[in-house]
This record gives C-alpha cells, structure tokens and sequence, in this order.
C-alpha cells in the first residue's frame, strides 16, 4: 500500500494545499490529490492511505456522471504532457489535468438536512444563515428543501457564511443567481443518486469559475471532503449521524487533550484504518467500482 504524503514533479511550480498540490502548466493546472488529512484549519502528520485516489476517483465519477459544464481534461496520467523522468505510478487514479478559471470568489453550499453549524444556530434562532426555518427540527432533520448558503473564506482560512445579497455584490446578480440553481441543482440530482447507493448526502460546497465567458464547475464535487455523507440505512433524525466523511478523525481529536491550537498529534493506527475504510465505502457504494 502506497501512500502519499507529497509529490515532487521537476520543473514545474508547485502550490500545496491542505490536501492537494497544485503545479502550474501554463493554460492548464495538474491537481495532486495526496493522502493528508485535515481536521480544524491543521494538516495532520498521518497521512491516510487511498484518500486521494479515492478522492480523484469519486470527483471524476461524478463530473462525468452530471454532464455539467467542468475543468476536467483528464485523469489519464498516460495522456498528460510530463517531464520524462516522472514516476507516472505515483500520481496514477490521484491526478486530474484540468482547465484554468478564473474563480468565482464564494463557495456555494448546499444544505439538505439540518447539522454541523447549521444545527448550532438554528438551535439559537431558528435560522441556518440568516434563513428562517419551521421550529421543532431535530438535529439531523431533512429540510424541507435543500437551501443554498454561500460562504467565503476568511483571513483565517475559516468558511465564513455571508448572506445571498453579500454574494451578490460579489459576484453580481446574474452570476449569483445562476450559481444558486446550478447549485441546487446538482445537489438535487447527486443526493438523489447516492440516495439510491445507500447514502444521503446531508449537505456539500460547489465551486465554479470563468473558462473563457462559460461558468464552469471546478475543483471538487460531491466528494467526501467537500460533503457530508450519511448511511441511509443508519439514519435517525434527533442525534449526529455516523458518516463517511472525516469525521471520524475530528470526533477522535476532540476526545484528546489537544488544544486545537498547537501542531496535532498523529493518529493511532486502528483510526487511520477506520478512516480508510469509510472513504473506501464511500466510493465503492457511490460509483458500483473497486478502487483502482
């Protein structure tokens, strides 16, 4: 089992995410899913092994699946223009050669059911971003439709919810409202089809960008990063749900003494296996695939 914590491809500019490493090729950009995982604004010092395969894999189903306009080329390591010496194993089933945009500044989100922030505040306001919702929800409840609450990112790195007139200024009327129903959308169809594979997809963030005067859907979709996933089978509005996202990680580091703000602890081995295990499901239930 091969993990990857970092890649190196000769000559090419480098920016590393969290989780992904970006090189620069001009007119296009090559995205390195690797095997870190973060939890509260920290890169942790455990990799896990598969996430970024399983996240490459996951994202490119589903741009195919969707149809929408996106920045996909390829995810064909053999089709990809590299420098001779690069270990095409390394980054095969984890790279994606996409298409530049120009970022549409706001993340736009998603949310079917009523957790995580969203829970927090409707608890003290009966709103989930400013929007009123019926009283009496439990934690976990179905909406009664899915909600669209666009964010930005903050100076901290933080998601910082901002209202849809915010984003209209941003972004302009138009634009914003053209992303609103793309977004929901694309939710709409996506929980759907997980809905039938067994998983409710609680909530998830979209990007887009300018190709050109098109607005296209880039970076990732409806992955267990950028979403939360549920089993269906184990679903009980009224408590938190068991997911197939990292929160499994989270719920072990808030079990520590770490203080959230210092360099995290490494994971134990049986939490990086657990860990590896959901993402794994997660793909083998959405797409019907083994990972290759």
């Amino acid at each position: 089992m091969r993990v990857i914590s970092e890649t190196v491809i000769p000559g090419l500019p480098v920016r590393r995410g969290k989780v992904r490493d970006i090189y620069d090729l001009g007119d296009k950009l090559l995205l390195v899913s690797t095997d870190r995982i973060s939890a509260f604004d920290w890169v942790l010092p455990t990799p896990i092994p598969d996430k970024g395969r399983v996240l490459t894999q996951i994202a490119a189903f589903w741009f195919d699946l969707l149809g929408e306009p996106n920045h996909v080329i390829t995810t064909d390591v053999n089709q990809m223009d590299l420098p001779d010496e690069v270990d095409r194993s390394l980054l095969a089933g984890r790279t994606t050669l996409c298409r530049k945009a120009q970022v549409v500044p706001v993340e736009c989100v998603v949310r079917g059911y009523l957790a995580g922030s969203g829970w927090a505040e409707y608890q003290r306001s009966g709103t989930v971003c400013g929007i009123p919702l019926p009283a009496g929800l439990q934690e976990s409840a179905q909406l009664p439709e899915p909600i669209f609450t666009p964010a930005t990112k903050a100076a901290t790195g933080h998601d910082e919810n901002i209202s849809f007139e915010r984003m209209v200024e941003i972004a302009g009327r138009s634009v914003a409202e053209e992303l609103r129903r793309r977004s929901l959308e694309i939710f709409r169809r996506g929980a759907e089809y997980a809905l039938q594979r067994g998983i409710i997809i609680a909530d998830t963030k979209f990007e887009f960008g300018w190709a050109g005067d098109e607005l296209i859907l880039i970076d990732e979709v409806l992955t267990p990063d950028s979403s939360r996933f549920w089993p269906a089978d184990q679903y009980q509005p009224g408590r938190s749900q068991p997911s197939f996202d990292k929160q499994y990680v989270r719920d072990w580091l808030s079990s520590t003494s770490w203080d959230k703000n210092s360099p995290p602890p490494p994971l134990p081995d049986d939490v990086v296996q657990k860990t590896r295990e959901k993402y794994l499901e997660a793909y083998q239930r959405i797409t019907g695939r083994q990972l290759t």
